[in-house]
């Protein structure tokens, strides 16, 4: 599907797009104008012409028309005919052949739409130093119809200003050799015979003389196959016997070195362990070494510190005596002082507490005895 209205860049399956853009139809023709419409897609590229991804691209709907059945044969049959037998062969460069085909429309359209071609025609150009170009058209109402013309005369029929060719492609450079020889294999196609007859009339008396000469030479030629045959199986057994005994020998000799090669391994390998295991085995006694000899520094510590850990603390103690006896001096002073201060505060206390109670005992003496005597008076 090729709209130019649309934003697809490259050509899509018309059912992957089919009510995904609007205008979708507008401005060519679709599958659907095509159904029951008693007309087929006629190619106007034939696809046996391309490969691969050219062949694909020919059956997009841009390249198509609306042809009979039997048009759209008799022109894809014609051009392919045309194209291998007349154009290739005079073209010495095949990839400087180019083509361009194309339709000029009727007043008759399909459902009202899509123009049903009034002409078929093809373009050919082969771009060389010796090239040339041509053109061809094909009436739709006369399917046997092929006319050839100049690329000038067929851009006289279709639209003003149209230049089919860059640089008028082979125009000015025309082989009238070559032109005649595609000119005539044309005229051949167009009348339905075989582009090189004559080749194949004398192909046939060739291959008459050689059936003959193949019937009689036939007997010394099986003679000489068999030969040959009993030659060829010579060789390939002698090549058997000789790959046999080369097997053989070959094989004996490899069980050989195998065998010495294993045994070279196994011989390396002990001695590399025995190496190998000496450093380590000094390595683990000089370690077991240097262990005894940190347990017995150990242990003789222990023995010191347990030897020396009871004079020690008498001799802390001792030391100490005279530091705490000289601090201890104070307060024992203090506390003498205490007491004897105390000691004399409970001796006047008591002296106190005598004289009060001998002033007390004498002051109620005084008041029981003397209120009596002076009562008498």
């Amino acid at each position: 599907v090729d709209d130019p209205e649309n934003d697809q860049h490259e050509m899509v399956i018309e059912t992957d797009v089919v009510g995904s853009l609007a205008n979708l139809g507008a401005n060519q023709a679709l599958t659907s104008d095509y159904v029951g419409s008693g007309y087929e897609r006629g190619l106007l590229n034939p696809s046996s012409l391309n490969r691969e991804d050219f062949q694909m691209a020919t059956y997009t709907l841009t390249n198509a028309v609306p042809l009979s059945p039997s048009l759209s044969k008799t022109w894809h049959s014609d051009i392919g005919r045309v194209v291998e037998q007349a154009l290739i062969p005079h073209c010495s460069k095949k990839d400087q052949l180019y083509l361009l085909a194309g339709a000029i429309p009727s007043s008759v359209r399909v459902k009202g739409k899509v123009s049903v071609p009034e002409t078929l025609w093809l373009a050919a150009c082969c771009d060389t130093p010796e090239g040339w170009s041509l053109g061809l058209v094909k009436k739709v109402n006369d399917e046997s119809s092929l006319a050839d013309l100049t690329v000038g005369e067929l851009e006289k029929q279709l639209l003003a200003g149209i230049d089919l060719f860059k640089g008028n492609c082979g125009e000015d450079n025309k082989s009238n050799e070559k032109m005649e020889a595609i000119l005539q294999a044309v005229s051949q196609i167009r009348s339905g015979e075989q582009v090189g007859t004559n080749d194949k009339e004398e192909a046939e008396d060739s291959g008459l003389v050689r059936k003959v000469v193949g019937i009689i030479a036939t007997p010394f030629i099986k003679l000489l196959e068999l030969l040959i045959y009993l030659l060829v199986e010579l060789v390939k057994f002698m090549f058997y016997f000789l790959w046999l005994v080369i097997k053989r020998v070959g094989s004996t000799l490899l069980d050989g070195v195998y065998s010495l090669w294993n045994g070279t391994v196994s011989y390396l390998k002990a001695i590399s362990m025995v190496l190998i295991s000496i450093p380590y085995d000094v390595g683990r006694v000089i370690t077991n070494i240097f262990l005894g000899f940190l347990g017995i520094i150990r242990d003789v510590a222990a023995i010191t510190y347990r030897i020396l850990r009871i004079p020690m603390g008498f001799v802390l103690h001792l030391a100490s005596f005279p530091y705490y006896s000289i601090c201890a001096i104070p307060s024992v002073v203090t506390d003498m002082a205490s007491g004897i201060g105390g000691t004399f505060s409970l001796a006047i206390d008591a002296t106190a507490s005598i004289l009060h109670g001998f002033y007390y005992v004498a002051t109620h003496i005084a008041k029981r005895f003397i209120p009596k005597g002076s009562s008498g008076d």
